[in-house]
């Protein structure tokens, strides 16, 4: 004969199920979700290191030029030019990092969420 279960047993059963099982799912949403904050906070920063290297190079480029204009005013062209360029691209750089941020929210948050992020 099976043995039937105890009261006691199906306590045990009924915090397992109701607490300590949505409790552990609950832990390990959290350090996915953490993992993926971490991956987005690095690429994030690799992204502004490989910007700044860009604008960096780019005021490099501009000075030789005015280091080797012939006048003035051909000084002032270049740096007209290198100002106007250096705003698109500040305003690129910033959709880029905008994007990625909204990217591994979205990532950081599925786990939370009990979902799929697109890279899982």
């Amino acid at each position: 004969m099976a043995k039937q279960k105890t009261t006691t047993d199906k306590v045990k059963d009924t915090i397992e199920e109701a607490i300590v099982e949505p409790v552990k799912k609950a832990g390990e949403a959290m350090r996915a979700s953490g993992a993926k904050l971490a991956k987005g906070s690095s690429d994030v920063g690799m992204k502004m290191l490989e910007q700044a290297e860009a604008n960096t190079r780019e005021a490099f480029t501009a000075l030789r030029a005015a280091a080797a204009a012939k006048d003035l005013s051909e000084v002032m062209k270049i740096q007209g030019e290198f100002l106007r360029e250096q705003g698109t691209r500040s305003m690129g750089h910033a959709r880029e990092i905008g994007e990625l941020i909204m990217q591994f929210g979205r990532e950081a948050v599925a786990p939370l969420k009990g979902e799929k992020s697109e890279k899982d």
